[in-house]
């Protein structure tokens, strides 16, 4: 029996936001050399950036023409760079850290809410984008699944070490990573059902707000944890990731 295309969209989801389930139960079970974690985390930035470039942004400006795109590309940067600004206030700015930087809920009180909030506002762009890649009988984009996998893990990882670090206990840790992968299943379900009958000028800018959150978020948020540890080397690991996910796209 066929599966109808909005349960394809939030299963679609929920694979990529699993992925963080996966990264959360690796650290938790598993000493994972931080360099380790560094290095998928810049192979997983390299990964996204290509998908931002090639898939993303190239469509929705062959659909709705270079102005559009740009300003909806720049109001997702934007967007996200508010929100992030705002969480790393209330103690989320470390929540991709897997060393002792993330503070517990004694040394700020109400960060553990707010790092469940951060982590979910990184991956709502990219399950949205995965919901609104079946639209108009499509399928799935494999270079932006493969990218949202990819990069997950490593997050999940080095998020959880961090979480755990700081005293957070098992059941708060896997009850955000798991609430977060069924929010992103919901989300590429919502994108699917929301924007249906959007014409695909509307979806291309939505798609450019995506494209404008996730590479923003990259930036502030996994390259830096990559550096900390990979140093030198991180450039040449996101070029891996980035001729990976380039490769896939042409095959």
């Amino acid at each position: 029996m066929a599966v109808p295309t909005w349960l394809e969209a939030g299963l679609w989801g929920l694979l990529g936001g699993g992925a963080l389930v996966l990264g959360a139960l690796v650290a938790w079970f598993l000493r994972v050399p931080q360099v380790v974690v560094a290095s998928v985390m810049a192979f997983g930035s390299g990964v996204l950036i290509s998908a931002v470039a090639f898939d993303l942004m190239a469509e929705a400006a062959e659909t709705g023409g270079l102005v559009p795109t740009a300003l909806g590309f720049l109001g997702g940067a934007v967007t996200y760079l508010g929100a992030n600004a705002l969480l790393a206030r209330r103690g989320a700015r470390h929540r991709k850290r897997s060393g002792d930087q993330q503070p517990s809920e004694d040394q700020q009180q109400g960060s553990g809410a707010a790092i469940a909030v951060g982590a979910l506002l990184d991956g709502v762009p990219e399950s949205v984008v995965l919901g609104v890649g079946l639209l108009g009988g499509g399928a799935v984009s494999l270079p932006v699944l493969a990218a949202v996998f990819i990069s997950n893990v490593p997050e999940g990882l080095s998020s959880a070490a961090g979480m755990k670090r700081s005293g957070r206990s098992a059941g708060y840790v896997f009850g955000v990573w798991g609430g977060i992968a069924v929010l992103s299943g919901l989300s590429a379900l919502v994108g699917y059902v929301a924007l249906g009958s959007a014409p695909p000028e509307a979806i291309a800018v939505i798609t450019a707000v995506a494209a404008g959150a996730i590479l923003t978020m990259i930036a502030d948020t996994m390259i830096p944890e990559a550096f900390e540890r990979t140093r030198t080397w991180t450039g040449l690991i996101t070029a891996l990731g980035f001729l990976l996910a380039f490769a896939i796209e042409l095959a």
